[in-house]
C-alpha cells in the first residue's frame, strides 16, 4: 500500500485565473512521488540508490513559479497529440484541420497551450490520484470535445501511469508523460555515464524538422541498435552523435511488456520501462542550455537528463497506414 498525502501547492497567476494547485505526495518503502494537478506534472521522483540514500531523479522546479514560465514540459502529460504533426496540419473524415505552430513549421505536444500547461481536476483513488479534464471541442484546433483520465498509483517501487481518453468526435489522441531522469540525481551534470537499453529491432528516421521520412529502418549495425545496454556517453562519441530525439518502434502488441531499461552503476539505480504503446520517444535533453534554474538552485545543461516517452509515433495521422495502426483514434 503507497500513503497518498494532499497539500496545495500554490495558485495561477491572475491571467491563468488564478486557481489552485495542488500537489499529491504518493509514498512507499522504495519510492516518493509528488505530482500536481498543473499539466498532471511529475514533480519529484525520489528512489533508493545502493546506499540506502534517497535521491530525487527526475528535472524540475521548487516553486509553482517556474512551471508558470516556457520550460520544456518537465514531467508533464502532454497532449492531444504528443510529438510532432507535420505542418500542424492533418484530415479526418474528410475535413482539415490546422493546428498551432509551435515548433518550426510543425505542431508539437499539442500546440500553444497543450495538457501540461492546463489545471486538472483531482481525485484520490487507492494507492495514487485519478486527473481529470475535459477539453473543448476545437481546443487547440482539434474536433470534438475530449473527456480525459490520468490516473498515477504507486505499488512497491511500480509508478503506474494509466491514460485513457473519450471525444465526442473522431479525432487523434497521444498522450505520454514527459518526465527528465537523471539516475544520479537531478541536478548532476550529464547523463554519459547512464547505460540504456531499447527494446525495438527499428526506429524512425527523421527530416531537419524531426518529421518522419515515411521509412521504418532496421537498428541492425546502426547508432540506434540499443538492444544491449550502452553506455550513453561513449555510445555518442562513437557514432559521432549530437544525441536523440528519435522515436523506436516496439515489439508490436497491445500487451504490457519491457520495452526500456535504464541503469546508473555507480549507484545502482534503474528505471525499467513498460507499456503498452507501439512507439518510445528516446531524447537526451539535446535542448537544454543551462538557462533554467531548477530544483534547489541546480542548472540543466545540454544532456544533463533523458526521457522515455511511451505513444504512438509521430505524425502518423498524417502518414501510411503501418504508421497508422499504432494510432489512437477515438470517438464516443
Amino acid at each position: 500500500m503507497a500513503e497518498v498525502k494532499r497539500e496545495v501547492f500554490g495558485r495561477m497567476p491572475p491571467e491563468e485565473g488564478g486557481g489552485e494547485v495542488e500537489k499529491f505526495v504518493l509514498q512507499s518503502d522504495s519510492v516518493r512521488v509528488e505530482i500536481l494537478s498543473l499539466g498532471c506534472i511529475i514533480a519529484a521522483l525520489e528512489t533508493k540508490g545502493r546506499d540506502g540514500r534517497f535521491a530525487d531523479i527526475v528535472l524540475g522546479f521548487d516553486t509553482l513559479e517556474g512551471y508558470t514560465r516556457k520550460h520544456p514540459f518537465f514531467g508533464a502529460v502532454v497532449g492531444r497529440v504528443a510529438n510532432r504533426i507535420a505542418k500542424g496540419r492533418f484530415s479526418v473524415e474528410g475535413k482539415e484541420y490546422q493546428l498551432f505552430l509551435n515548433n518550426g513549421p510543425n505542431s508539437l505536444h499539442g500546440g500553444a497551450k497543450g495538457f501540461d500547461k492546463v489545471l486538472w481536476s483531482p481525485q484520490v483513488v487507492p494507492n495514487g490520484v485519478c486527473f481529470f479534464r475535459l477539453s473543448p471541442d476545437g481546443e487547440e484546433g482539434y474536433p470534438g470535445e475530449l473527456k480525459v483520465w490520468v490516473t498515477y498509483t504507486l505499488h512497491g517501487s511500480e509508478l503506474a501511469i494509466n491514460y485513457r481518453a473519450q471525444s465526442s468526435k473522431t479525432t487523434p489522441v497521444n498522450l505520454t508523460n514527459h518526465a527528465y531522469f537523471n539516475l544520479a540525481g537531478q541536478g548532476s551534470p550529464d547523463i554519459y555515464d547512464h547505460e540504456i537499453s531499447i527494446a525495438a529491432d527499428s526506429y524512425l528516421p527523421v527530416d531537419d524538422t524531426k518529421i518522419p521520412t515515411g521509412e521504418v529502418a532496421a537498428v541492425q549495425g546502426t547508432a540506434f541498435d540499443l538492444r544491449q545496454p550502452v553506455e550513453l556517453g561513449k555510445h555518442l562519441r562513437k557514432f559521432h552523435l549530437d544525441g536523440f530525439d528519435h522515436n523506436f518502434c516496439l515489439p508490436p502488441g497491445r500487451a504490457r511488456r519491457l520495452v526500456a531499461r535504464a541503469r546508473h552503476p555507480p549507484t545502482g539505480r534503474t528505471v525499467e520501462v513498460h507499456s503498452t504503446q507501439p512507439g518510445l520517444q528516446f531524447y537526451t535533453g539535446n535542448n537544454l542550455d543551462g538557462s533554467l534554474k531548477g530544483k534547489g538552485a541546480a542548472t540543466y545543461p545540454k544532456h544533463s537528463a533523458f526521457c522515455l516517452e511511451t505513444q504512438h509515433w509521430p505524425d502518423a495521422v498524417n502518414q501510411d497506414l503501418h504508421f497508422f495502426e499504432g494510432f489512437l483514434m477515438v470517438n464516443d
